[in-house]
């Protein structure tokens, strides 16, 4: 075993367009085994540093990999001293890229599993969820260490690296699941774009996931782990008819997070950069032109880096509420509600709702909340186009369920994420029907606030809301169901809320 003492030279410090990043000195293991080792045995090498406060996003450990290597094994450990209230410690992330190099865009990307794991492996066959099978070509690899968080001692860590030699096995290709399920033509489909595996931070598999999904009534779901794409390929043995699985990624800046849902299988978009970068664009470009949505997720969460500072102006929908309904989504709701008054006003596109999960693990409940679309059918294609297109409602669990209209003069109506076409001085009935919500109060939002709010909806559980308008009056209709409040003044828990319906020509 050799070891290594690597310290930051602030002089080494890159500043490429994107996040700042460092490369450390190269770990070599060209000159270190003879033949009859190069065939069967194993080198190691350590390597120790300490990062500074204040260290860059991203340090690269370049290793030389020479030929006949049939697995590469790394393992990582850093410490974690005691820190002054009110002062974050250390917590530092790990991913590799191979001979292909670090580039944004990521063609050389390996995998990468966060603070996730201590120690991945990877070989033609297999490869530690989170990362990506394949051979173990000779070349420069580079090890990306990513301090989340550095205390103020500093953070000191120690990587070793272990090459296997032999003959590599096979790399098996891909299987994805089918981008089309058994639906029931256009219909209301149920779904949770936003869940966490073992290919990343979560703790469940993706065959848990989906019998979770179809406890909870979902008819589709997103397939969306930390900064990789290897779940992609393990997910056709647990999709059937009654469950479409799309394809995606939660893309985790340090500026905030983002889904990419239902892009072609095995797209990755790069995570490696701030808004400062002015790279986002460029990403969100990409999950585009791959077929899927951008989606900002939990945009003030109070997490480091977690607290969304991109805008909004690339994106197809706004995750504004994320799990247990919290304080952080009341903002995130406010906020979609005054981008919709700015949308309804000048006449600019709007931005959808959505509601997820974001489940890792037990006793984390998938499909709590959910998003509820109106579909052509159950295929990629047309739930992405009725998220894309603001025809949904999010609901706490599968027993809600709501429909929501605006009718005007002439047989006119309109639905969720419509327009109802009317004079200004027209008269317009908003309708809401909701069911499995006892106990819970309707109300009706409009640009100027709320306008109505229904009685207490009695132990049934369903109950009927009119309330009538002008397009003069209200820009735009949205219904939310609240549980009651707990603190005067404060609005009670989300039970459900619906996208806008927009009045006026």
């Amino acid at each position: 075993m050799c070891e290594d003492e690597r310290h930051l030279n602030r002089r080494a410090l890159l500043v490429t367009g994107a996040a700042t990043a460092l490369t450390l000195g190269s770990v070599s293991f060209a000159s270190g085994a003879g033949a009859e080792e190069r065939r069967t045995g194993k080198e190691t090498r350590t390597v120790r540093g300490t990062l500074p406060t204040g260290a860059p996003d991203f340090v690269y450990l370049p290793v030389e990999i020479p030929r006949g290597v049939r697995e590469l094994h790394v393992a990582y450990t850093y410490e974690k001293p005691p820190v002054p209230a009110g002062t974050v410690g250390n917590a530092l992330d790990i991913g590799i890229f191979d001979e292909r190099g670090t580039a944004l865009g990521g063609r050389g990307f390996r995998g990468w599993s966060g603070g996730a794991r201590t120690e991945f492996f990877i070989r033609a066959d297999e490869a530690t969820p989170g990362y990506i099978p394949g051979p173990v070509r000779a070349g420069t690899w580079n090890i990306a260490l990513g301090p989340y968080t550095v205390a103020p001692q500093g953070l000191p860590y120690e990587v070793t690296i272990t090459l296997t030699y032999g003959a590599p096995g096979a790399t098996r290709e891909p299987v994805y699941p089918p981008e089309r399920a058994r639906g029931r033509g256009r219909a209301w489909y149920r779904g949770d774009c936003h869940l966490h595996s073992w290919y990343s931070d979560g703790r469940r598999t993706p065959a848990e996931l989906a019998a979770l999904a179809r406890a909870a009534g979902l008819d589709f779901i997103n397939s969306s782990e930390h900064n990789t794409h290897s779940a992609h390929a393990h997910w056709s043995d647990v999709a059937g008819d009654d469950l479409l699985v799309l394809l995606g990624e939660e893309v985790t800046t340090r500026n905030g997070h983002v889904l990419a849902i239902g892009t072609e299988p095995g797209t990755f978009v790069d995570w490696r950069y701030r808004a400062r970068d002015n790279r986002f664009g460029h990403y969100a470009r990409h999950i585009h032109r791959a077929g899927g949505l951008v989606v900002p997720a939990h945009p003030h969460a109070t997490c480091v880096g977690c607290n969304w500072k991109f805008g909004f102006g690339a994106a197809d929908a706004v995750e504004v509420w994320n799990g247990a309904f919290s304080p952080e989504d009341e903002v995130a709701i406010s906020e979609w509600d005054n981008a919709l008054v700015a949308a309804a006003r000048g006449g600019r596109r709007w931005t959808p709702a959505m509601g997820n999960s974001d489940a890792h693990r037990d006793p984390d409940p998938v499909g709590r909340p959910q998003t509820v679309v109106l579909a052509d059918d159950l295929t990629r294609e047309a739930i992405l186009d009725g998220i894309r297109s603001g025809r949904s409602y999010l609901t706490e669990t599968k027993s809600i369920e709501l429909t929501f209209t605006a009718t005007g003069g002439k047989g006119r109506h309109a639905g969720i994420g419509e327009r109802l076409r009317v004079a200004p001085a027209d008269p317009v009935t908003v309708r809401l029907d909701a069911r499995g919500v006892p106990g819970a109060s309707i109300r009706f939002i409009t640009d100027q606030g709320v306008l109505f709010t229904s009685p207490v909806v009695p132990e049934s559980g369903t109950a009927t809301a009119e309330w009538r308008t002008t397009a003069s009056y209200a820009a735009y209709v949205r219904a939310e169901v609240r549980a009651p409040s707990t603190t005067p003044g404060v609005p009670g828990p989300m039970k459900a809320l619906t996208n806008p319906i927009f009045l006026g020509r």
